[in-house]
């Protein structure tokens, strides 16, 4: 078993050395070359056609990343709308309603994007890296077909001297032995190119087809909603005008004396379940640690590496193998990029509290604690 394994190694070896040594007599000319025009243009058009789906893949990755990130930011602000715009003010509750109506058009036209353009494309540029090896392989194959084929060609010069007919004998079975394996490889490649070339056609109508026709149902149904939502919610924020100057929300200012005197410090704020206002009103009544210290406190005793912790606000399922999925409630660290080059805006590293996971998340999906 040992001898076994150490004649294969030896063959290997013999065999790359053979190869290198082949292509430098090609490079400088000594030996010819086994010629086809006709593959080197499918493998032009092959390695154009790869290059350009590459591109393809990576910049709509950034794109809907860029959707799902504007997506993000328009939840984010329609929800600090709400929260700032009182409950007991006019049209409060329309409000909300529209601001869904804003948030289930986002999230249709990101699943479109994701779910029939990415993944065809996903798919379609998975086959280059495959093929590629392939026509690795034959360009593997036909120089040991070339070198054989010299080796044969020396030996029959060779032949009226030594006349060694076993040699010669044995030397074009390996010639011919060595041509099969490229013409099988190569015939198959001739097939397979000019298909694979083909097939962008209907892939990139298809593809594209139902890119552009998402981008238009989305910025037509867009169009239409933003006008019915904007025209109400200007009209709200009109009445709540209208209703400020006619006094409704007006605070009643006490008449001096008629209230007891209010030991300053001994003043409650009122319960919110903000933590933030919270500590805003306790300072304003004397009675809060300043905002400085809460970020440190919020800083010390973290692990090393660790920058800060989030808790996150909202449920996030991972879109590629980079990012991180989490749910209402958990608990991230927060770290450094290990290359800060990879850092996109919106986005940040962490490691999930509770299942090590780790990876990249959008910052806008949690808040610090």
């Amino acid at each position: 078993m040992a001898e076994s394994k150490s004649a294969l190694i030896a063959k290997t070896v013999q065999k790359h050395a053979g190869r290198a040594k082949e292509k430098i007599l090609q490079n400088l000319g000594k030996v010819d070359r086994t010629a086809d025009e006709i593959f080197d243009e499918h493998l032009q058009n092959f390695t154009r056609q790869q290059n350009q789906a590459t591109r393809l893949q990576k910049e709509f990755n950034n794109y809907i990343r860029c959707i799902r990130a504007a997506q993000t930011a328009s939840k984010s602000l329609m929800e600090a709308i709400s929260e700032v715009y009182e409950s007991n003010w006019s049209g409060h509750d329309l409000l909300y309603a529209q601001a869904q109506n804003m948030e289930m058009l986002w999230q249709d036209y990101s699943h479109k994007l994701g779910d029939q353009v990415l993944i065809p494309l996903n798919t379609y540029q998975g086959q280059f890296p495959e093929t590629r090896k392939k026509i690795d392989k034959r360009g593997r194959k036909l120089v040991d077909y070339d070198s054989q084929r010299h080796s044969f060609q020396g030996l029959q010069a060779n032949a009226a001297k030594r006349r060694d007919d076993v040699k010669i004998t044995r030397g074009r079975e390996m010639m011919e032995e060595a041509k099969r394996t490229y013409e099988i490889l190569n015939s198959e490649l001739h097939d397979e190119l000019p298909a694979l070339h083909d097939s962008r056609i209907l892939f990139l109508v298809t593809n594209l087809q139902t890119l552009f026709a998402s981008e238009q149902v989305f910025h037509s149904e867009s169009s239409k909603v933003c006008c019915n939502v904007y025209n109400e919610l200007e009209a709200i924020v009109d009445k709540l005008a209208t209703d400020s100057q006619r006094g409704s929300y007006t605070i009643k200012k006490p008449i001096l004396g008629t209230l007891p005197s209010l030991q300053h410090n001994n003043i409650s704020p009122p319960s919110s379940p903000n933590n933030g206002k919270n500590n805003s009103l306790n300072s304003q009544n004397g009675n809060a640690t300043p905002t400085n210290t809460i970020q440190r406190a919020t800083l010390s005793n973290l692990p090393p590496g660790v920058l800060y912790r989030v808790r996150a606000t909202y449920r996030y399922t991972r879109e590629d193998q980079d990012e991180l999925s989490f749910e209402v409630g958990d608990t991230i660290r927060v770290i450094e990029y290990e290359d800060p080059d990879e850092q996109e805006e919106g986005w940040l590293m962490g490691i999930k509290e509770n299942s090590n996971d780790k990876g990249m998340f959008p910052a806008n999906f949690t808040r610090p604690i």
